[in-house]
């Protein structure tokens, strides 16, 4: 399944792995749970016990991709990198609606 499908699906968890500090400036997504990029190792359980498909942001979808790449090594099945989170949530708003 692609990125998109799950989003249209709606069948999701999200994980936004940027600093406290740049949800507070940037802004987040609502409904997202932040485990910032250095605590995925260490939160690798709670993560990988999810049982919707994951999605992971950031701001630009590097340290996303860095956290994909662990994560698919610890046994992640079904994990996807949702990029920057400004496009994410422009892309979650026109196909569910506000966030």
């Amino acid at each position: 399944m692609s990125l998109a499908e799950v989003l249209k699906s709606g069948n999701y968890h999200l994980i936004d792995v940027r600093e406290p500090m740049e949800l507070e400036m940037d802004g987040s997504i609502d409904g997202a749970q932040n485990i910032p990029l250095g605590e995925v190792e260490d939160r690798k359980e709670e993560i990988l016990s999810v049982e919707k498909p994951v999605v992971l942001f950031c701001r630009s979808g590097n340290r996303s991709g860095k956290a994909l790449d662990f994560l698919e090594s610890q046994g992640l099945k079904e994990g996807y990198n949702g990029g920057g989170w400004a496009e994410l949530k422009a892309h979650l708003e026109a196909t569910q609606g506000t966030f």
